[in-house]
């Protein structure tokens, strides 16, 4: 229900590598779930925002009414100091040993190890939190799922049924999916093959989606999913790492396999697509979708093209764009016959409850720092000069 994710730099491969950094780390991590109030590393990466609203708030309080100006404005950024400490990780009191603060067992570590240390950046993730929800306990959910399972039985008529003979292929119009895309509320691969499957006509292959339960599992997708599961993937070599939180309706889903199985694929769909930055493309800022636009219009190949034939061009070139940073939109690695969308449609018509992205970060080791090369025996070497 708490997932961290945490990134620590070393001056060398080396010294990560070593049980007195990794035992640092795992405690680092530890510390920040154990503190729902820090928000950043140190007390200088608090918003000069943040520090001014406080200040503000501070300067209105009664007690400081009959205060000198010089006094109060002194009390008032001692007040805010302790308040901008309090969200800062440095300063917290280091729950592995509580007579140092976390500022100070980092200290020593990099007076043990001799290299310097850094905590770049963390994420914190509650499941759920900010979430509104129903509160259900677990026999509950135990019922509402036995009398989910209990109501399909077409499902398993269809199982049974004997095998259709082979259907004439019929070409199916991109105008025919969607329309029944905006029917059923389906993934567009799911509309195509169920247009195939029912020879091109829309109703028919409407009651197929039915049938298999996809165009119940869209209709489950307005439902309210808090709870459910903040998972990590740690890549091999922890150069690469993902944190994401998945919802579902109750708890009891969350704790099923195909669930877990679904959460663990999605994290390492996220460690293996550098070029996602958020879930849906409907996550896209306006201004970099503006941004693009602009870009667009401006390109050469389009100048002598009329106005409105442009513009369809370019929304369809800025619709690709963001298309291929959305999570959704992917190419699911678990099955590359389908998308992540189709993936999380089939779980819910499989499962029976909604499921939703909520969020996710990923992190690079040392992405965007300018870093020396040495190899590893130079390091060793490095090591050994500093050791004797």
């Amino acid at each position: 229900r708490i997932g961290v994710l945490v990134e620590v730099n070393s001056e060398t491969d080396f010294v990560a590598r070593g049980d007195t950094f990794k035992e640092l780390v795992q405690g680092l991590a530890m510390q920040i779930a154990a503190s729902p109030s820090v928000e950043y590393v140190a007390p200088e990466d608090a918003s000069p925002e943040f520090i001014e609203a406080e200040k503000q708030a501070e300067m209105q309080k009664e007690d400081l009414a009959s205060k000198p100006e010089n006094i109060r404005e002194k009390i008032v950024q001692g007040r805010v100091d302790k308040i901008v400490n309090e969200r800062a990780l440095l300063e917290q009191t280091y729950i592995m040993d509580t007579t140092k603060t976390v500022r100070e067992a980092i200290t020593e570590a990099i007076a043990t190890i001799g290299e310097n240390i850094k905590v770049r950046r963390f994420s914190r993730y509650v499941l759920g939190e900010g979430i509104e929800k129903k509160q259900e306990n677990f026999a509950d959910e135990v019922a509402a799922q036995t009398q989910a399972k209990e109501s399909k039985p077409e499902a398993v008529a269809e199982e049974v049924a004997p095998k259709e003979e082979e259907k004439p292929k019929v070409a199916i119009s991109a105008k025919l999916v969607k329309e029944l895309r905006d029917q059923s509320g389906a993934g567009m691969m799911d509309c195509k093959k169920a247009l195939a499957e029912c020879g091109g006509d829309v109703a028919k292959a409407e009651e197929y989606l039915r049938m298999k339960g996809i165009t119940s599992a869209a209709k489950k997708s307005s439902r309210v999913a808090a709870e459910g599961m903040v998972s990590s993937y740690i890549h091999a070599g922890s150069r690469i790492g993902v944190l994401v939180e998945v919802n579902s309706e109750t708890d009891f889903v969350a704790r099923g396999d195909t669930f877990k199985e679904l959460v663990q694929g999605l994290a390492m769909q996220i460690a293996a697509s550098p070029s996602v930055e958020y879930v849906a493309p409907e996550d896209a800022s306006p201004e970099f979708i503006e941004a693009e636009k602009q870009a667009e219009m401006q390109k050469e190949d389009l100048a002598s093209k009329p106005e409105n034939i442009r513009e369809k061009i370019v929304q369809g070139r800025v619709d690709k764009i963001v298309n291929e940073r959305a999570l959704l939109e992917q190419t699911y690695i678990m099955d590359t016959t389908k998308t992540v969308r189709e993936a999380i449609t089939e779980a819910i018509a499989t499962i029976g409850e909604n499921i939703k992205v909520r969020r996710f970060s990923r992190y690079v080791l040392g992405e965007g720092i300018e870093k020396k090369q040495e190899n590893f025996a130079e390091e060793v070497e490095a090591q050994m000069k500093k050791s004797s």
